[in-house]
């Protein structure tokens, strides 16, 4: 699906996306990432649901952003509490990647602080 935004300036936004893809300003992405609207985490690339662990959400909760968006693949699934234990008094939001992808648009289009955590492939 091919994604509008009215204006987002320079930030990052995802621009469409698909099954096991997404893109973000025109470059398309296949593997697991973060999107911050100032910066891209492609160190991700490993990550699946199955091997999300704790110590990836204590960084997403490093990030000091006001609200994470977990996609976690084409549908909806959610990871342990143990896993989810470092977001406690986070502002957390686990849906599928497509709801994250339009989500994230839509705060970063309002000013908001936001990354959305992706768990593709």
């Amino acid at each position: 699906m091919k994604l509008q935004l009215a204006s987002a300036g320079s930030a990052n936004v995802f621009t469409r996306y698909g099954e096991g893809y997404v893109v973000v300003n025109q470059e398309r992405f296949e593997r697991s990432l973060v999107v911050l609207p100032e910066r891209l985490l492609t160190d991700w690339g490993g990550v699946t649901f199955e091997t999300l662990a704790v110590a990836h959400m204590e960084a997403l909760a490093a990030l000091d952003q006001e609200v994470i968006l977990l996609g976690t693949g084409n549908r909806l699934r959610f990871p342990s509490r143990e896993i989810l234990r470092p977001m406690a008094g986070k502002g957390l939001e686990i849906m599928d990647v497509q709801a994250a992808c339009r989500t994230y648009n839509i705060l970063v289009a309002e000013g908001r602080k936001v990354a959305a955590a992706l768990l593709l492939g």
